[in-house]
C-alpha cells in the first residue's frame, strides 16, 4: 500500500511540474485577408465534394518566445495582380495585422518561408530585420528552373524572385538543406508534401505541446480529415502530399494541432485573442 501511495505522489508531483513549466513559445494564427467567394471543396481537394463549400482566408502564423518573433510566411501586398482571382476582401497589410499583438514590422526577427507562392512570399520586404529561412532546393527551383522551358511557375510572381534575391544579397536568407531540420531551438522544418518543388512545414515545441503549422502543405481541413491530396496543381506529388499528412499526425498529440494554410474554420476552433487573431492552445 505504501508503494502505491508513493507512486501516486510521484505521479502527481511530476504532473504538477510538467504543467507548471512555462511555454517556450506562443503560437498565433493571424488573418490579413479573406476571399469573398464560397469555394467548392473540389477546387481545393482532389475528389472533394462539389456541393460542399469552404471559406478561404489568407493568414500568417506568429511564433513568439525565446527572444524571437517568428513569422511562418509573410503574406502579400494587395497590389499584386494574382490576388484578383481570389476576390480578396478585408485586406490588411500583413505588418499592420500584427499591430494588435503589439508588434511592429521591425520586431519580426525571422520568417520561415513554407514556399514561394505569391500569397506567402510577397510580403517579405515588409520586415526589414527578419532572417528568412527557406528550403535550399525550393530556392534554386524558384529562381532558376521554374522559369526555364518546361519549368513550372504557376503561383510564382517575378517580382518575388527579385525580393528573395535581395534578401540573399543582404545576408538575410538562410537556406535549409533537407528534411527534419531544427533551425532554432524547439522549431523544426519538414519536407515531403511537394506543394512547390520542396515546400516545408513547421513543427513548434511550445514546452507543453507540439504544433504543426502546415501552411499550404495542407490547404484545407477536408484534406487532413479524409487524407486526400490537394486538387490539380496543388502538389508535384499527390502520394507524397498524403504521406506528409500521415506523418504530421505522428508529430502531434492531437490532430487539432495541425494547422492548414487557408481554411477559415480555424477561427472557430481556437480562442480569439484579437479580431482576426487566434491563439493555438
Amino acid at each position: 500500500m505504501k508503494n502505491v501511495i508513493l507512486f501516486v505522489l510521484i505521479f502527481l508531483i511530476a504532473s504538477i511540474n510538467a504543467w507548471s513549466q512555462p511555454e517556450k513559445y506562443e503560437v498565433y494564427t493571424v488573418r490579413f485577408a479573406s476571399s469573398d467567394t464560397a469555394w467548392p471543396i473540389s477546387m481545393w481537394v482532389d475528389k472533394g465534394p462539389q456541393k460542399d463549400s469552404v471559406n478561404i482566408n489568407f493568414m500568417v502564423w506568429l511564433i513568439k518566445g525565446n527572444g524571437r518573433n517568428i513569422l511562418v510566411d509573410a503574406g502579400f501586398l494587395n497590389d499584386i495582380p494574382d490576388a484578383k482571382e481570389f476576390d480578396v476582401v478585408k485586406y490588411v497589410r500583413p505588418d499592420s495585422a500584427l499591430l494588435p499583438l503589439g508588434l511592429k514590422a521591425t520586431d519580426i526577427t525571422d520568417i520561415i518561408l513554407s514556399h514561394p507562392h505569391w500569397g506567402h512570399i510577397d510580403g517579405i520586404d515588409l520586415f526589414p530585420n527578419a532572417q528568412v529561412w527557406m528550403q535550399q532546393t525550393d530556392f534554386y527551383y524558384f529562381i532558376g528552373v521554374a522559369w526555364q522551358k518546361g519549368g513550372v511557375n504557376g503561383g510564382f510572381n517575378k517580382r518575388d524572385v527579385h525580393k528573395i534575391l535581395d534578401k540573399n544579397m543582404a545576408g538575410k536568407l538562410s537556406l535549409v538543406d533537407g528534411d527534419n531540420q531544427e533551425i532554432m531551438p524547439g522549431i523544426k522544418v519538414f519536407t515531403g508534401s511537394k506543394h512547390t518543388f520542396e515546400s516545408q512545414y513547421v513543427l513548434v515545441e511550445t514546452g507543453k505541446k507540439k504544433i504543426v503549422l502546415a501552411s499550404d502543405n495542407i490547404w484545407v481541413y477536408y484534406s487532413l480529415e479524409h487524407l486526400l491530396p490537394a486538387s490539380a496543381g496543388g502538389t508535384f506529388d499527390p502520394a507524397g502530399y498524403v504521406n506528409a499528412m500521415r506523418r504530421m499526425k505522428t508529430l502531434v498529440s492531437d490532430p487539432k494541432y495541425i494547422i492548414p494554410g487557408h481554411d477559415a474554420a480555424i477561427f472557430t476552433k481556437f480562442h480569439a485573442v484579437k479580431e482576426g487573431v487566434v491563439k493555438i492552445e
